[in-house]
């Protein structure tokens, strides 16, 4: 299981020009669900998202999380995070997980994510998606679990 965060100071997912997720600062996840991936690597990732020291303290260093200034997340499901770009010009996408099964575990994120305590929104799995959003920083990381 993949996640990419990026802190942003707002972000929202369009579909068919309808906004169906959006938040203020916090972070957006993209979720990329592999074949091998568990309920544990839900809980795991959403631990590491939760507590991940990515917002900046009163001394401009990064050491609070998500949880530590009360932001919200927008998950974003994104199955291009499981390609393969090792070989050749195009992706593979032979460990990505199938569709039902990646979003099951999808869905399991969000249910766990919410039920934590976090202010979540989302994007809709399998569509045709427009995220748009302000990276604040920019600050990305690539979370693999």
């Amino acid at each position: 299981m993949q996640g990419l965060i990026q802190r942003v100071s707002f972000a929202k997912v369009e579909v068919a020009g309808t906004i169906v997720g959006e938040i203020k600062t916090g972070l957006v996840l993209l979720l990329g669900v592999e074949k091998e991936d568990t309920q544990a690597h839900v809980a795991k990732l959403l631990h590491k998202v939760s507590n991940y020291r990515i917002f900046t303290d009163n001394d401009g260093k990064m050491n609070l999380s998500l949880k530590d200034i009360a932001g919200e997340l927008l998950v974003v499901s994104q199955f291009t995070l499981a390609a393969d770009t090792q070989k050749g010009m195009r992706p593979s996408f032979s460990s990505a997980a199938v569709p039902e099964r990646a979003n099951a575990l999808y869905e399991l994120f969000v249910e766990q994510a919410k039920e934590s305590g976090l202010e979540v929104a989302t994007g809709q799995f399998a569509a045709d998606m427009q995220v748009t959003l302000c990276n604040d920083g920019p600050v990305t990381f690539n979370l693999k679990v």
